[in-house]
């Protein structure tokens, strides 16, 4: 079953988890306050809606409730990226890559690491 698409505040909140690991709303709250304006009843309130939704999951065996993602970052991005290029894109990967490539200008580094991936599956040329 494929899990509801994160809003970007999901997102966000899901970053700071997938780096921080296990966390209560208290330390979610903390790590994005430092980069914006919030409440903590926004951060709880979104923690509640995402756990509705089954994007996270809620240990709430101790006092303090603990939370986590339900999936990982590369699981998440995964299922972005298919939604993304099924949606915009017919389906081809070529054009998302396209697409992709024509709006942003990777680095040489990033160009490498994009061929490698590309030699590694059969679909460069040396």
């Amino acid at each position: 079953m494929a899990l509801p698409r994160p809003t970007d505040a999901e997102l966000i909140i899901l970053r700071v988890l997938w780096n921080r690991g296990p966390s209560t709303v208290r330390q979610v709250y903390q790590v994005m306050s430092q980069e914006r304006d919030l409440a903590y009843t926004t951060v709880l309130k979104t923690l509640q809606v995402m756990t509705d939704k089954g994007l996270v999951v809620r240990d709430d065996s101790t006092r303090t409730h603990v939370f986590q993602p339900a999936c990982s970052e590369t699981q998440t991005q995964g299922g972005l990226v298919l939604d993304l290029m099924d949606r915009a894109f017919e389906g081809s990967a070529m054009r998302l890559v396209q697409a992709a490539l024509s709006q942003k200008r990777a680095s040489r580094t990033e160009m490498e690491a994009i061929r490698q991936l590309l030699d590694s599956q059969g679909g460069g040329e040396s």
